[in-house]
């Protein structure tokens, strides 16, 4: 069983590799310098007095596909649809002379369906707005934190028009699922080899 399983894992990551759009990762316009540790990945762009970090982990960042019929009726030749990831992100603006950090919470909703009769849609939205003390890893429960569902719509603007101001705009958010999509795909292949490995070790 194990060397079917190792054979069918060696065809899995040719095949893998053949689609792989990027060999090595896009990089994201407007002076973001990448970090990548494993499946997070953070992005950090220093402005006037500011500096602006948006992390996110490519973990859990693709849909589950919702039509199981259309995959019933592809054809074998057929390609499968391409898979993106639209991970959360979280944007922090730490100004130099604070010591407190704008904390926003973001993500891609799964359905667009909402905004057509919008003209400038946006392809990601705010889910909370928090402060958090710069420079500590936890962030405290008990720090008040804006939900956005409920907020006055002009407040809204205005943090979207924020972010934008900074950089974190449409383009980017663009720009953040290519990366994350190459990302992931990229760990998924590096998963698999060690998969590979894992199962030929005797």
């Amino acid at each position: 069983g194990d060397k079917a399983f190792a054979q069918f894992l060696t065809d899995e990551i040719q095949e893998e590799k053949k689609i792989q759009k990027h060999k090595s990762l896009p990089k994201v316009s407007g002076g973001w310098e990448l970090e990548v540790h494993g499946t997070e990945a953070k992005l950090v762009r220093k402005i006037a007095g500011e500096r602006v970090t948006v992390t996110f982990n490519i973990n859990n960042s693709i849909p589950p596909s919702v039509d199981d019929e259309t995959q019933e009726e592809q054809k074998p030749d057929e390609q499968e649809p391409e898979l993106t990831s639209t991970p959360n992100f979280v944007v922090e603006v730490i100004k130099d002379d604070t010591k407190q950090t704008l904390v926003l919470d973001c993500h891609y909703p799964e359905d667009e369906v909402g905004h057509e009769g919008e003209e400038e849609s946006d392809i990601f939205t705010i889910r909370e707005v928090s402060f958090q003390p710069t420079g500590e890893s936890d962030w405290k429960d008990t720090n008040y934190t804006l939900n956005t569902e409920s907020l006055d719509w002009a407040l809204y603007d205005h943090l979207m028009d924020f972010l934008a101001d900074r950089g974190v705009d449409n383009t980017f958010a663009d720009e953040l699922i290519e990366l994350s999509t190459a990302l992931e795909h990229q760990e998924y292949i590096k998963f698999l080899e060690d998969l590979k490995r894992f199962v030929k070790c005797q």
